[in-house]
């Protein structure tokens, strides 16, 4: 389902159609090269000093279902009733200190959320769709995977082929048929001092 997002200006396509579908098709799996390109977008987001302070783990649920169950039972309750045709998740997690000289590295998390958007862009290009969710058990986690504690689990993400939203709850399907929104240029972006809008 296309949903191209509505804006002031023309921008590139991959970002105008990039949002975050529920309905996946479980019968579809993402092919190891699709994965390593998802994982190559990523690796090329910028950072300071050049630190790379972002990880991911990544469950293929066609190759180690064993470990994607591990990882799915670290989702919210109301992410599991659309994740379980989900065929790849990811989790990202953010390093804390910068690799050079082990002090904090207060951009970490800034950088690791460009390196997620990169990939999410990297899906749509390959045809797929990334969903990226807040919903889940850090501290579970961080336990199961094994996940040190100068890096912060900051997000998981599914990635699959866009399904049927028929298929969902009456609820998810609602918000997946919905027009996608955003707050006005004028709500969000400044010109000059703060809440002096922008002109557009």
């Amino acid at each position: 389902m296309q949903k191209t997002a509505i804006t002031q200006q023309p921008i590139s396509e991959l970002i105008a159609n990039r949002w975050s579908p529920r309905a996946f098709d479980a019968s579809k799996p993402v092919s190891p090269e699709q994965i390593i390109a998802l994982l190559e977008a990523a690796r090329w987001a910028p950072s300071c000093f050049g630190d790379e302070p972002w990880r991911f783990i990544v469950w293929d649920k066609n190759t180690d279902a064993v470990s994607w169950q591990l990882a799915f039972d670290c989702l919210a309750p109301s992410n599991q009733t659309w994740v379980k045709n989900v065929p790849v998740l990811m989790l990202v997690c953010a390093d804390t200190l910068f690799g050079h000289n082990q002090k904090e590295n207060r951009w970490g998390q800034y950088d690791t959320g460009a390196a997620a958007e990169n990939l999410c862009l990297q899906a749509i290009e390959l045809g797929l769709s990334a969903h990226q969710m807040g919903g889940f058990n850090a501290d579970k986690a961080r336990e199961k995977f094994n996940i040190p504690a100068q890096f912060t689990p900051m997000a998981m993400l599914a990635v699959g082929y866009e399904g049927d939203a028929n298929n969902l709850p009456d609820d998810l399907k609602a918000r997946e048929l919905a027009e996608r929104k955003r707050k006005p240029l004028s709500e969000l972006f400044f010109e000059g001092v703060w809440d002096k809008p922008i002109k557009a």
